[in-house]
């Protein structure tokens, strides 16, 4: 497994395939977006080539990021790929809205879990936050993932306090209600946004504890994931209520996970800017792995120790998560 230089091993990675989304989310909201040339994008080939030689290195899990990857032409032929490797898990972020046509073929590729964004049930509110979403795809697309048999299935929630807080009880419900895990992620500085102040809009993790607290009987989970969130449960029911704090409860110490963006820099934590040019790599290697293994591995000499987020309305990062990787 590869091992940075603050000894943390890392065994999981997010390959993001597209920077490119059929709708709009909370770290994607300016007007002023713009997407990569489909030159600048890895090759779904390239993708698997990034793929296999992490695993080679140790790497245990990967999960498919964007954009929204469902969009991606052919990108059925890289879960496939993948869920050939030798691998503990293959896993998916979405928005949902693709996940209706797809759920069979990805439990088949050898996808195990996955996780939806979903920070709203209100259609109304659904489709002027994201523009042209529709929420009844993103349902259709839940339901059909729970027919398909995965594993688990996640929601995941970003909350600022005076968009969706107040839904916070009712997404919990209707997790429930479905036998879901779900997640509520603190907002971070990524990107100049222009349509809320994140000062005024931040919602802490603990803040949403005690209002859930409020309305269900909440116990902390002792089996954490070696991810960044942090679990609770309503006795009696399967479902793991998660909180991502990424601003009031730092969980850098414990990070195991480096992103591979759509156009192939390595992106060697969320909060900083430190990353290495595997696309140049590739290109210029075309089919030396070992080369492209070293690459990674002198890079994880770039990772930092720890992000260093704030509320200040300037962004500390000025990529957008569709360019980064969910």
């Amino acid at each position: 497994m590869l091992i940075d230089r603050f000894n943390r091993t890392i065994d999981y990675i997010r390959l993001s395939v597209t920077d490119r989304c059929d709708f709009r989310c909370v770290y994607c909201m300016s007007e002023d977006m713009t997407f990569m040339p489909r030159a600048q994008v890895l090759t779904l080939e390239e993708l698997a080539e990034v793929g296999a030689a992490f695993v080679e290195l140790g790497v245990k899990k990967i999960r498919i990021t964007g954009g929204e990857p469902l969009i991606r032409r052919n990108v059925m032929q890289l879960f496939r790929t993948l869920g050939q490797l030798p691998l503990q898990e293959l896993t998916l972020t979405t928005n949902g809205s693709h996940l209706a046509q797809h759920a069979n073929a990805l439990k088949a590729a050898g996808v195990k879990r996955i996780n939806i964004s979903l920070d709203t049930l209100d259609a109304d509110k659904f489709k002027a936050l994201t523009r042209t979403g529709d929420l009844n795809q993103v349902l259709d697309g839940i339901h059909a993932a729970r027919a398909a048999g995965f594993e688990r299935i996640k929601l995941n929630a970003v909350v600022l306090k005076n968009r969706n807080a107040d839904e916070v009880p009712t997404l919990v419900r209707f997790a429930l209600e479905h036998q879901l895990d779900i997640s509520f992620i603190e907002e971070m500085p990524l990107g100049a946004i222009t349509e809320h102040s994140r000062a005024l809009e931040f919602c802490s993790s603990a803040e949403l504890r005690d209002q859930l607290q409020t309305v269900f009987t909440l116990e902390p989970l002792d089996n954490e994931s070696a991810g960044p969130s942090r679990y609770w449960q309503v006795p009696g029911s399967t479902s793991r209520i998660g909180f991502i704090s990424p601003h009031s409860e730092n969980f850098c110490a414990s990070c195991n996970r480096v992103r591979v963006s759509a156009e192939g820099k390595l992106l060697l934590c969320l909060g900083n800017d430190h990353a290495a040019d595997l696309r140049h790599l590739l290109r210029a290697h075309p089919g030396d792995r070992e080369i492209l293994k070293q690459a990674i591995v002198n890079a994880m000499q770039l990772k930092p120790e720890k992000h260093h987020f704030t509320h200040d309305d300037t962004p500390q990062i000025v990529r957008f998560m569709n360019a980064t990787g969910g």
